[in-house]
């Protein structure tokens, strides 16, 4: 009798397979008169709102991965969905670190869900409050999940987020403030140094320069691009900005009223997009 032969892991950290989420109805009827080719998400049969619908990917461990559209378009639901901060209508969403990749973590529990923030996934809001608790310090902050995962010796636990800190150019001498007296820009470093504290496999993104100044959104680009690079961490970047996917990203998907119109490589869409409304994007950002 032969041994059956183990199965190699993936290839990639993050699978998502025919995503959907519709706000309302969600039946096959709210589908039908909606998508690009209707020139609207919501249903003119139910009145439901397709966010998105059918979406695949999939990103490998070092890899970047963009999602682009104007707002209304879906990216942030998609991400949302895969985060845990709402429940997907359809589709699979499948980590390398759970299971092997076999497990859809849709069907898990919200406590489930909850824990694989701690050590599987991490994502950084375009609002930091969404991801800080602003009256807490930058230390305590990232303090959090670390205790959360069991970190329990308060030098151990005050020098990674010495290290953390350093790591995305907060002074240390403000480690002790709280955040809510830092600026936008400063909150969203620490925002990001809280989704490295535990070293997640998996990286989320969304919209992480919208709302600052140019010079201050550069220098969080900057350090983004840096970190992907140094980390080896699978990213997904959610952006309405050509720039901030090409700066970031090596593959992109390009989102219109929910479903997904082009995707390939990012410089190669941004040297010859296919679609009209990529073409319309790229043109925007060219100026």
């Amino acid at each position: 009798m032969s041994t059956p032969v183990p199965l190699a892991p993936p290839t990639w950290a993050l699978k998502v397979e025919g995503l959907g989420r519709i706000y309302g109805d969600p039946s096959a009827a709210s589908l039908a008169g909606t998508g690009p080719e209707h020139g609207t998400a919501v249903s003119p049969a139910t009145g439901a709102v397709v966010a998105a619908w059918d979406v695949d990917f999939d990103v490998a461990p070092g890899e970047a991965l963009g999602i682009i559209g104007e707002s209304g378009s879906g990216k942030s639901t998609v991400m949302r969905c895969v985060a845990g901060d709402e429940i997907a209508t359809a589709g699979t969403i499948a980590l390398r670190g759970v299971d092997a990749g076999t497990t859809n973590i849709r069907d898990l529990d919200p406590s489930a869900r909850r824990r694989l923030r701690l050590d599987q996934i991490s994502a950084v809001y375009q609002d930091p409050a969404a991801g800080l608790n602003l009256d807490v310090s930058a230390g305590g902050n990232i303090a959090d999940p670390l205790t959360a995962i069991g970190w329990r010796n308060y030098g151990r636990i005050r020098e990674r987020a010495a290290q953390l800190l350093s790591r995305v150019e907060v002074p240390l001498d403000r480690m002790d403030d709280p955040v809510r007296s830092f600026s936008g820009g400063m909150r969203q470093r620490v925002q990001i140094a809280k989704a490295l504290a535990n070293d997640p496999p998996v990286l989320l993104l969304d919209e992480p320069t919208t709302g600052l100044d140019a010079s201050v959104a550069a220098g969080v680009l900057d350090l983004l691009r840096g970190l992907l690079e140094e980390t080896g961490v699978a990213a997904v970047v959610v952006s309405h900005d050509f720039g901030v996917i090409e700066m970031l990203t090596r593959r992109v998907l390009v989102m219109q009223h929910g479903r997904v119109v082009e995707s390939g490589l990012t410089d190669q869409l941004l040297e010859d997009p296919q679609h009209p409304y990529s073409q319309q994007l790229v043109a925007a950002a060219r100026g």
